[in-house]
């Protein structure tokens, strides 16, 4: 079996080796191929994870090349984890939106439409050289925004499915809370990528015993504290949020807090800085335990069971995706792309069944599927306009004095990365 990483020299990617490397029975990767322009950082981070191989005794063959389409040739799954503009451009995105009173956050709001357009054109270049070199093969794209650049993918006709952390975060979590493993709590997570909500825990499996008010009840405090949230919000909602809901649930607060502090951008350079510093001790052979504050905790253990049960292996046969509504949200159109338990196998992804959900999150999930239409239509087409509607259209921005203001910001700050501009 060979898969490849686009954005191999992310110093994500040695979290993936280690899950590639402890979890071989499940994932029985014969060629890893690490694929990237930055050549400095290919280096160390190969070197690091050739070690971590070598380590736990996996006789994999590990690759580093520039070559992308060298990379996917033949490949059987392709996963997607770059990063257009690197750390300084995410800088921006966290920084402008907050001259004009928004939040900065680079998945959401403006800057997560900023990280949209410059993303979205890359990545659909690099699925038309995957399916050349094997229409068979799997995207599996972690590459955020994850639920417009998944939608871009399968809307190409690609064969896609998008993945995030933050499910396979909480299940863990709330399986210390509880004192259960892992695999016997399953969670009905509902919402689109980064607007999501956990509206029942349940053991042993989609069908088990909802323990969800039990965890709030004994265990709310921690729930809400991790969150950001106030305790007294989560008992009236009865169910648990997304941390990304807080942008939206305490906008003007967030807001506040990140004028007055260095941007998560400033930290995560620095933080990368120290972990290629790491990578490049040859004595080093294990991920360092600072890789754990750099964020995409248990990325590794998602990424393995996804494409393990793509190729028809040993994966967990329901896992929480990115993949079409096809009619589980009624509210939603059928070409959206949600965030929900789905049976996964060599076919796909199918949603499984969702029980009815709350106005009060239909109508956040409806106007933010309204924004990535526009978002995407502007990622495709460009110009100005575009850029303007899709702001108007975000929640978290709305006014059209703003939109104007952070319609010119936007382009002002990635001029370089926009073909139309």
């Amino acid at each position: 079996m060979k898969l490849t990483v686009v954005g191999g020299g992310s110093t994500y990617t040695p979290e993936l080796v280690d899950g590639f490397a402890r979890l071989r029975q499940t994932l029985p990767v014969r060629e890893l191929v690490l694929v990237d322009p930055a050549a400095d950082r290919l280096e160390l981070v190969g070197g690091l994870a050739r070690r971590i191989f070598a380590k736990q005794a996996h006789d994999g063959r590990i690759v580093t090349t520039h070559d992308l389409d060298a990379a996917v040739d033949g490949a059987d799954a392709v996963l997607l984890q770059l990063r257009v503009g690197g750390q300084a451009a995410r800088e921006k995105d966290e920084t402008w939106p907050l001259e004009c009173g928004c939040v900065g956050q680079e998945t959401t709001g403006a800057g997560g439409l900023a990280k949209a357009l410059r993303t979205v054109p890359v990545v659909l270049d690099i699925a038309e050289r995957v399916r050349r070199a094997n229409p068979d093969a799997w995207i599996i794209d972690f590459t955020n925004p994850v639920g417009i650049v998944t939608r871009a993918l399968l809307r190409a006709g690609h064969r896609a499915v998008g993945l995030c952390n933050v499910a396979i975060g909480l299940q863990r979590k709330f399986a210390a809370l509880l004192g259960v493993a892992p695999a016997d709590v399953h969670l009905d997570h509902v919402g689109l990528n980064h607007l999501t909500w956990e509206t029942g825990v349940r053991l042993g499996g989609p069908e088990g015993e909802d323990v969800l008010p039990r965890l709030l009840a004994e265990h709310g405090d921690a729930v809400a504290a991790d969150l950001r949230l106030p305790r007294p919000l989560l008992d009236r909602l009865g169910v648990v949020p997304s941390y990304y809901l807080r942008y939206y649930y305490a906008h003007d607060e967030v807001v506040d807090e990140l004028r007055t502090k260095p941007s998560r951008a400033a930290e995560v350079a620095e933080m990368e800085r120290r972990l290629l510093e790491m990578y490049g001790d040859p004595a080093l052979d294990e991920k360092p335990a600072l890789l754990a504050e750099r964020g995409g905790a248990y990325y590794s253990e998602a990424a393995v069971d996804l494409a393990a049960a793509l190729l028809g292996g040993a994966g967990s046969p329901y896992q929480v995706v990115n993949t079409l509504n096809r009619g589980t949200l009624p509210f939603l159109p059928d070409d959206a792309v949600i965030e929900v338990p789905a049976a996964v196998g060599p076919e796909g992804a199918s949603p499984l069944p969702v029980a009815d959900v709350d106005p009060l999150y239909a109508g956040l999930m409806a106007s933010v599927t309204a924004y990535e239409d526009l978002a995407l239509d502007a990622a495709l087409r460009g110009g100005r306009d575009r850029v303007f509607r899709a702001l108007l259209a975000h929640p978290l921005v709305g006014q059209y004095a703003y939109a104007e203001r952070l319609a010119d910001r936007l382009i002002a700050h990635n001029r370089e990365h926009l073909a139309w501009a």
